[in-house]
């Protein structure tokens, strides 16, 4: 088990100097900031804990659970957004909360450490509990939750993708802990309903890319439907030989959203332009520190945010590395690519 080299594009060499560039960031307390100085979220933090299991720093990514843990509110959540002082932005974003399940998840069967699901598996579900709380009756899940509990009036297509995988996730946590979550697959099932037959469901996000693939990325689309709605949105949102754009009437690429791209095209079974796009994402890459650019704006390949790295940024490369070497990433990501979906 380990990275792998990926022939043509890069070493597994190389990309465990991109694990080391995230665990050079990752503060005492466990914590993963976007950047030195920067502020952490749960889900950004989250993935980033994954890119360091998935290198072998099982440790590092523990230690990122621990600080979830330590920082959990009793009702199940965390807030959006953290400094390594205190809460920055007091929000209660459900993708956010429902995210560590996705990790633990991945850190268990990278390890294969019990000792990590017995101690975890609380955490994460209280929070699963807090997120299926917020899903109304159709079906959709709410973006947040105010500080004091109100709860924000619409719901977003990328957030919910992402908490169908990690309600997935949960409730693989759960069998192997030996309980049952009726209500997690109940909300399971509702809520890939609403992604498939109910698009107005969601606040209308068509200028931005994760709503064009995350559908794509989590397998909440029966196969066909996955290929068919990666092709007629491409040439809004690629840029050929230079990555995806964040938004599609803008020329700026982002690293992040290239590799998520990269496998949702995995997922749909289509290997080769899975890495056509992570090649692309070596233009963002510092040979000599491993680090990631989190955007270049064209033409002209500038900087944007100005000179900004991210452990975000790198953690996606090194998960859709991982996938793309047949790893532990590749079970996640691309469940039902060869065979049937797992929701179809």
């Amino acid at each position: 088990m380990g990275l792998r080299d990926l022939p043509g594009t890069i070493s597994a060499r190389e990309l465990q100097l991109t694990v080391e560039s995230i665990a050079d960031w990752q503060l005492p307390n466990g914590m993963i900031p976007w950047f030195p100085g920067g502020h952490a979220d749960p889900w950004n933090h989250t993935e980033a804990a994954m890119a360091l299991m998935a290198g072998g720093h099982h440790q590092g990514a523990a230690r990122a659970l621990e600080w979830l843990h330590a920082r959990q509110r009793p009702d199940g959540a965390w807030h959006r957004y953290y400094r390594a002082e205190g809460v920055e932005e007091d929000k209660l974003d459900a993708n956010c909360c429902a995210y560590p399940a996705t990790g633990l998840w991945f850190l268990y069967r990278c390890s294969g450490d019990r000792g990590l699901l017995d101690t975890f598996w609380p955490m994460v579900d209280a929070a699963l509990d807090f997120v299926v709380d917020l899903q109304t009756p159709r079906g959709e899940i709410l973006w947040a939750r105010q500080g004091d509990g109100t709860p924000w009036p619409f719901a977003l297509l990328t957030g919910n993708s992402s908490i169908s995988l990690s309600l997935r996730c949960g409730l693989g946590l759960a069998a192997e802990i030996g309980v049952e979550r009726p209500r997690w697959q109940a909300a399971l099932d509702r809520l890939i309903d609403v992604i498939r037959h109910h698009p107005g469901a969601f606040a209308p996000k068509h200028r931005w890319a994760m709503d064009w693939y995350y559908p794509v990325l989590v397998n909440a689309l029966e196969l066909d439907t996955a290929r068919q709605r990666l092709r007629q949105d491409r040439d809004r949102f690629v840029l050929p030989g230079r990555g995806v754009r964040c938004v599609a009437d803008q020329p700026w690429v982002t690293a992040a959203e290239t590799c998520e791209c990269a496998l949702a095209h995995l997922a749909a079974g289509e290997p080769t332009l899975a890495q056509e796009f992570f090649r692309w994402t070596l233009a963002h890459r510092d040979a000599t520190t491993g680090r990631y650019l989190t955007g270049l704006v064209h033409p002209g390949a500038i900087t944007f945010p100005d000179r900004e790295s991210s452990s975000y940024s790198a953690a996606a490369v090194i998960l859709t590395a991982d996938a793309l070497g047949a790893g532990p990433a590749a079970e996640l990501f691309t469940l039902g690519a060869e065979t049937q979906h797992r929701f179809g």
